[in-house]
């Protein structure tokens, strides 16, 4: 399994910060499972660890380790832990936004 220490988390903070998102770190236990999410601004998503499965809408894909995938604003998704070990990934808001 490949670690985040293979992400270079600053370096992805910084490049968000300049495109406008801001940028935090998010763990699951095996199995969690988070539904039908929307928010009013944009949002980067990039998987360090683990195996995450994103649903939007007409697409659901397994994104690659250091992967980024833009999460239109208002879009609903779904995040799912499909690995037997702890996922991670980092997400970011567009700033300005709620």
């Amino acid at each position: 399994m490949v670690k985040d220490a293979h992400i270079n988390r600053g370096k992805v903070e910084r490049d968000w910060r300049v495109r406008g998102f801001s940028c935090g770190l998010w763990t699951d236990p095996p199995g969690q499972v988070w539904r039908d999410f929307t928010h009013h601004v944009d949002e980067l998503f990039m998987v360090v660890e683990g195996e995450v499965e994103l649903e939007m809408p007409e697409r659901t894909f397994r994104p690659a380790i250091g992967e980024e995938v833009l999460i239109p604003a208002r879009a609903v998704h779904t995040v799912r832990n499909v690995g037997s070990s702890t996922a991670r990934w980092l997400y970011g808001y567009r700033k300005g936004g709620s």
